[in-house]
């Protein structure tokens, strides 16, 4: 199994800047890819980003690209979403996920908040 633990969330204000980060422990050596869903009140999880264990290939969601980083450090078995040019509309809890294994499986963190607002 992998577990995941995201550090990193809080009050910003419009156009500021966080950096999440999630470390990833257990079958390290199972894990695809490590990435970022988001989930506002009301609103269903989405996602937001990935980075590829293996070669290292990022995606983004539109709403995203330009502003957000995902970057991962293999030593440490962390991923980190960097957060630029926040608005308002990125406020939401944020979820680490890593497929692993097969089928494969989905392990997720417990969440971590960001808050955008002046």
């Amino acid at each position: 199994q992998v577990q995941l633990v995201e550090s990193g969330g809080g009050l910003v204000e419009p156009g500021g800047s966080l950096r999440l980060s999630c470390a990833a422990s257990g079958s390290i050596s199972s894990i695809y890819a490590m990435g970022w869903f988001r989930q506002a009140p009301g609103k269903e999880r989405e996602f937001v980003a990935q980075i590829r264990w293996s070669g290292g290939s990022t995606y983004y969601a539109d709403s995203v690209k330009g502003r957000f980083t995902i970057s991962r450090d293999n030593a440490k078995n962390t991923v980190y979403l960097q957060m630029n040019s926040l608005k308002p509309e990125d406020t939401a809890d944020y979820y680490c996920n890593a497929p692993y294994a097969t089928p494969p499986y989905n392990a997720w963190g417990q969440g971590t908040q960001v808050t955008v607002s002046a």
